[in-house]
């Protein structure tokens, strides 16, 4: 009910466009993790990360770099219960959209799933709310298709290795999701390791899945 609250207060009450500068996710990067390299190159690259690592997702890509502003938003939003800010962070999300995968057909959106405990407590899942939102300017369905079995450790405090064994065993399907033959993005708020983007890739590709990407609004 608070959620709805605030989410009416921002309607009567607007929040201003957080200021600028909105640092981009520009070329040179990574082609599989959207890496940034800090020099011009002729030639699109994978980093060396990425060229040891067996991913599940074909590609990542963010509308912004996790910096300033953006940052600040996604934050207040995320922890601050701040929900006026979802059309932002939702408009952020499209910008990412149509920059790096509007040209191509896809058949849904998948939000990353909060297990219910943590759901509970912040009152909403981030990455559903910013990925209806898209989904409603672009024309997808959205569908919650995964959940979360287990609780996990917040994954900002982990180093990469640990992020993957918090992982481990918590995701699946939702039942009456049939994801074979689907081109699917998954949307989140922000990238850091990939390993949780990868880990809802894996399952879903062992469901038949076609090809799965990430989206995010910003990358760290």
């Amino acid at each position: 009910m608070r959620v709805w609250i605030e989410a009416v207060a921002g309607l009567v009450f607007p929040v201003a466009r957080p200021p600028r500068p909105w640092p981009r996710l520009q070329r040179p990067f990574c082609e599989r993790c959207a890496e940034p390299f800090p020099r011009r190159l002729a030639d699109s690259f994978v980093c060396a990360n990425c060229g040891e690592r067996k991913w599940s997702l074909s590609r990542l890509r963010a509308a912004y770099l996790e910096k300033g502003t953006v940052r600040e938003a996604i934050l207040a939003f995320k922890y601050g219960r701040q929900f006026h800010l979802r059309p932002w962070l939702g408009r952020w999300l499209e910008d990412g959209y149509r920059q790096h995968f509007a040209a191509e057909k896809w058949d849904a959106l998948i939000p990353v799933p909060l297990h219910p405990e943590r759901k509970r407590k912040r009152g909403f899942n981030q990455s559903a709310e910013i990925a209806a939102w898209l989904g409603q300017r672009v024309g997808l369905p959205v569908v919650e298709a995964l959940r979360r079995v287990k609780p996990t450790v917040p994954q900002a405090r982990l180093s990469r290795a640990a992020r993957l064994r918090n992982l481990r065993g918590s995701l699946a399907l939702v039942g009456g999701f049939d994801p074979r033959g689907r081109r699917l993005v998954i949307c989140d708020d922000v990238f850091t390791t990939g390993a949780t983007a990868d880990a809802c890739a894996r399952i879903l590709l062992r469901g038949g899945a076609k090809e799965v990407v990430a989206l995010t609004v910003a990358r760290r």
